[in-house]
């Protein structure tokens, strides 16, 4: 897989769970930087700030004082360019609901099941 893309943000609360998807982002060169944020409002903080300027991001739904689906209604209110800005919904929610609001979401490119693997990632960059 070619390197293609610049920056990749992780925003998940739980640290494995980062450990894993890092370690294969890694695998197949995804990003030359990936940055993770363990809470959504920290993350939120640092893309107001311009501190991260991610290319994708890759977004967890259950996550304690902000979720997913908050951090994305608060994503919208940033003044930042977000036009060429991914975002994957990594989940481990087998709820449709939870597929169907993220799908619905007009900056969220896909819904992906936790864990990432390598076969995902590769249908992510087709």
């Amino acid at each position: 897989m070619p390197n293609k893309f610049h920056t990749c943000l992780l925003v998940d609360d739980n640290y494995i769970d980062n450990f894993v998807t890092r370690r294969i982002l890694e695998s197949v060169d995804f990003a030359d930087d990936i940055v993770v944020i363990q809470s959504a409002t920290e993350a939120l903080d640092a893309l107001q700030k311009g501190a991260v300027k991610p290319d994708v991001i890759f977004l967890d739904i259950r996550m304690p004082q902000m979720s997913g689906f908050e951090f994305l209604k608060a994503y919208e209110t940033l003044g930042t360019d977000k036009s060429g800005t991914k975002i994957f919904m990594l989940s481990s929610s087998l709820d449709p609901t939870d597929m169907n609001n993220s799908l619905s979401n007009k900056y969220v490119t896909q819904f992906v099941h936790k864990p990432l693997t390598h076969e995902a990632l590769e249908e992510l960059c087709t």
